[in-house]
């Protein structure tokens, strides 16, 4: 340097001169603004990604997630709260490799001592820059990382404790510190959001399924026939689903099944669901006519209804033959083609082209066709939610599907339907239904 009001020459040759004391504070300021921006955006981020979900396990991992990223801790943890609010019910951890979790093998949960407990008696932000040296600390439990320090801070949903957030060591060693603490306390606002959301969604969920399967029928006893039948819900439900069958024995002794699918995942369609079956039960039991003819009157009876439902359906009626043997008479509205299997293990599709679903067109003609069923053939009438993927041809999945049937058709048929709807072919985004029958062995 020249001296006090000099420049002073670079390592690169080129000349520096010194900052004003007061740009130098200017420059420092927008570094930190800068930090505090990105932070913030790692913030709204961290929210946003914990809020898009609606599975509270999910959920109660992207929060303890969110919560590493946001503070860049090495180790998180979620201890959800028991019913009495006094100890922890279950604890979801993030930042463990695999060598901590196999020393950790065969621990208990954590019973909500020493500052775990603390924070449930308090709860309020906790910061500790020593855990060991806090009066409340028990220590930990053998194979446990080595950890100095702690940031806490209570999740709550409407006004209640739901549970603990808990960090230790951040990745840079040094302590936790205010503006750590206060982004922690605003992702554990939004994450009490989204916990009430994942819970209210699960509530409305198994509501939702129970006033699904209100709709769907007990089997009746069919003998001579063996018959069962399964619903599942998507793999995701979200809403209600519009798939139902139905089977029962006609005044004339046919047996008569059922299965359909009303467009919609609503309240509506669910209505509509409810009242096409119990359409179709009346009409099948005024008069013994060919299933395509209760299609077209049913049809007809729901444009007179305005119920503007698209639904597709597969009607088939099963009736003796003679010496064993059986007559399937069946009609469908644009639906899957009823699947038939052997004893001996050959399964085959009732392939025709299928008429229109019913609300499209009540004065259209309506097809029938039949076939004669040996002893102890299985009938399989299932909804498209068992073999349609996005990503594949439904031949591929129809394909599967008539695999699985032959592989497993001398199971009982409640046992075959749950293999069915187990290890079905489909994306699973889709409800399911799927119906069985089995004709009588051979005396």
């Amino acid at each position: 340097m020249d001296g006090a009001g000099g420049s002073e020459r670079g390592g690169d040759g080129g000349v520096r001169f010194p900052l004003d004391p007061g740009l130098q504070r200017i420059s420092a300021e927008l570094r930190d603004l800068g930090r505090a921006q990105r932070r913030l955006q790692v913030l709204m981020a961290a929210m946003l990604a914990v809020s898009r979900e609606l599975d509270l396990g999910v959920v109660l991992s992207r929060v303890v997630s969110a919560a590493v990223e946001v503070t860049g801790a090495r180790y998180g943890a979620l201890g959800v709260l028991d019913e009495d609010g006094v100890g922890l019910a279950d604890f979801i951890t993030a930042g463990l490799d695999e060598e901590e979790r196999e020393r950790l093998a065969g621990t208990h949960l954590p019973r909500g001592r020493g500052l775990l407990g603390y924070l449930i008696r308090h709860p309020e932000p906790l910061r500790v820059d020593d855990i060991a040296r806090h009066p409340q600390s028990v220590g930990f439990p053998e194979g446990h990382p080595a950890m100095r320090t702690l940031l806490g801070v209570a999740v709550r949903v409407q006004e209640r404790v739901y549970g603990n957030l808990y960090l230790s060591e951040r990745r840079d060693d040094l302590p936790f510190d205010e503006e750590d603490e206060a982004m922690l306390v605003a992702l554990a606002g939004a994450a009490g959001v989204a916990i009430e959301n994942a819970r209210l969604f699960e509530r409305v969920r198994d509501r939702s399924e129970e006033f699904q399967r209100l709709f769907l029928p007990r089997l009746p006893d069919l003998r001579p026939f063996e018959a069962a039948a399964v619903y599942r819900p998507a793999g995701r439900p979200q809403r209600i689903g519009g798939d139902w069958y139905d089977v029962f024995v006609l005044p004339d002794g046919a047996c008569a099944a059922i299965i359909g699918d009303v467009a919609g995942h609503d309240l509506h369609a669910a209505a509509a669901m409810a009242q096409t079956r119990s359409m179709l039960r009346a009409l099948l039991c005024d008069r013994p006519v060919p299933p395509s003819s209760i299609l077209k009157r049913l049809d007809a009876t729901e444009d007179t209804l305005d119920m503007q439902c698209l639904t597709t359906a597969c009607l088939a009626r099963i009736e003796p033959a003679g010496s064993d043997e059986w007559t399937l008479t069946w009609s469908t509205a644009g639906h899957p083609p009823p699947l038939l299997v052997t004893p001996d293990g050959q399964a085959r599709y009732l392939a025709f082209e299928p008429d229109l679903p019913l609300g499209v067109d009540p004065l259209g003609h309506r097809c029938d066709h039949t076939r004669r069923l040996p002893p102890g053939t299985t009938v399989v009438l299932y909804t498209d939610g068992l073999v349609e993927h996005h990503r594949r041809p439904i031949d591929a999945g129809l394909r599967t599907l008539a695999e699985l049937a032959a592989a497993h058709v001398g199971l009982p048929l409640t046992e075959l339907c749950d293999v069915l709807a187990d290890r079905h072919p489909s994306d699973g985004h889709d409800d399911l239904a799927v119906l069985a029958l089995r004709t009588p062995p051979a005396r």
